[in-house]
């Protein structure tokens, strides 16, 4: 058992249970102040760090926007948000989330605001062929209209992270097809029960398209929770790898290397692809 390896979910029951056990030793009434929280902190052996990020991170904690009605359960949001507080200065953090959408997520700039910049997917042959040899790679922010990045410093070694991608085009195109295939059951039926055939039970059987091709409709509309959990999961792991630190603004390559580096990836994705 001593040399026994704990595996990642064992140890964050063992360690949530250990700081449960630790707190309950002090009175805590109807809460704690920042300082006896810094200070419990210490007693459990939590870095002061992490504590912060923590604590940073329950204040900007905001409950995500859930369309409301049956309109909004069939059609989903127009927008998908994704926001964490990360260890870093808001310019480094940046140059280091600007090369990764460039680089990585085959994005460009659309617009820079002082305080946010809107990408849009990468325009060219290189982008396209990329995207198209990617194997295994979906590359789901590119498939999106824009999606808005933000960066705001929380207090000193700390910035609060926050994506917006924009589902709209996707949203409508769903409800189009929906719409298009409800209409069309619906004529089907209509000039059926027009025509009359004389045949027993004709006026039920009349309903049928009408009837199946809007429950299609309906689940065509409603096809938007697979593809929303995908852009959901690839804002987040955009995040995770920007806490860990694992992207870093001197990945960038240096001014007049474009050009090279597109050729280098081009052929880096032709390899893979005959690799498969």
């Amino acid at each position: 058992m001593a040399g026994e390896l704990i595996d990642r979910q064992a140890l964050e029951r063992i360690v949530k249970r250990a700081a449960e056990l630790q707190a309950g030793e002090r009175e805590i009434g109807d809460g704690l102040t920042q300082g006896e929280l810094m200070a419990l902190g210490k007693d459990v052996g939590i870095p002061d760090r992490y504590l912060r990020q923590a604590m940073l991170e329950e204040q900007t904690r905001t409950a995500p926007e859930r369309p409301t009605g049956f309109w909004g359960w069939l059609t989903g949001p127009a927008t998908i948000v994704a926001h964490r507080v990360v260890p870093g200065d808001r310019d480094a953090i940046e140059r280091a989330l600007a090369h990764w959408m460039q680089d990585q997520e085959l994005l460009q700039p659309k617009r820079r605001h002082p305080d946010r910049t809107v990408w849009e997917p990468k325009a060219g042959a290189f982008a396209s062929i990329q995207r198209a040899l990617a194997g295994g790679r979906k590359y789901t922010l590119a498939r999106i209209v824009d999606v808005t990045s933000q960066v705001v410093p929380l207090e000193t070694g700390f910035c609060l992270v926050r994506f917006e991608a924009s589902v709209k085009q996707q949203r409508a195109g769903r409800v189009g097809g929906g719409v298009a295939m409800t209409l069309g059951g619906l004529g089907i039926s209509a000039a059926l029960l027009a025509i009359g055939v004389p045949l027993p039970a004709a006026e039920v059987l009349a309903l049928v398209p009408g009837a199946s091709l809007t429950f299609g409709g309906l689940l065509v509309a409603r096809s938007h929770v697979g593809p929303n959990d995908r852009v959901v999961v690839a804002l987040e792991q955009v995040l995770d790898l920007l806490e860990r630190g694992e992207i870093r603004a001197d990945q960038a390559l240096p001014s007049g290397q474009g050009a090279t580096g597109a050729f280098m990836r081009l052929a880096q994705e032709i390899k893979k692809s005959f690799q498969l």
